[in-house]
């Protein structure tokens, strides 16, 4: 999740960022849709396929970055972040209590985790709270990035929030990562690796 993430946030904040101070704005805003587009080529030439995240925020991407130059708003590129975080914490929020939380989802499709054969309610619950807790760091980020823009001018923005969200996400990782370690010991059940079929 994270890396799919930096994909398709990090890499074209870092690319606007570097390319915005060395040429402007609109460099800025050309090598961030640059930025998701080759990746996206990468993507597809390497592993023959492109997550759905990606390729939304490429088209995302490419309608502000066609909106700011027009225009030349570039309110309507940087408030992407914040909104982007919003929906996700609406997507996770909303799965968390149900029979198929968002987090079981992603740790099969994005790690090929399976889970034990038998029903596990006490694994289950676990990925019902792991969901939870993203949901909660997706509201966190997107109100700090919220506050970030309206306070804050571009160049401390886009450093502000580059920095909140690799810590966040960092934060998170962590904290399921070991609260998951906690399950499996508490079930008595053992992760093993095998071979991608």
């Amino acid at each position: 999740m994270a890396w799919s993430l930096a994909e398709s946030v990090g890499i074209p904040i870092g690319a606007f960022a570097i390319a915005a101070w060395l040429a402007g704005r609109d460099a800025g805003l050309l090598a961030a849709l640059g930025a998701i587009w080759i990746t996206i080529v990468v993507r597809k030439f390497a592993t023959r396929s492109v997550p759905g995240l990606l390729m939304i925020s490429a088209v995302v991407l490419t309608i502000q970055t066609a909106v700011v130059i027009a225009t030349g708003n570039l309110l309507i590129f940087l408030v992407h972040f914040p909104l982007a975080n919003l929906c996700l914490f609406i997507l996770f929020a909303r799965t968390a209590r149900g029979p198929n939380p968002l987090c079981a989802r992603l740790a099969a499709e994005m790690i090929a985790l399976k889970q034990p054969h038998s029903y596990q309610p006490g694994l289950h619950r676990f990925f019902q709270g792991a969901t939870k807790l993203w949901a909660g760091v997706f509201l966190v980020l997107a109100a700090s990035l919220a506050a970030l823009l309206a306070t804050q001018s571009t160049p401390i923005f886009l450093l502000f929030s580059s920095v909140a969200t690799v810590a966040l996400i960092v934060a998170g990782i962590g904290a399921s990562v070991f609260w998951f370690w906690l399950v499996l010991r508490k079930l008595g059940l053992r992760v093993r690796f095998a071979p991608a079929a």
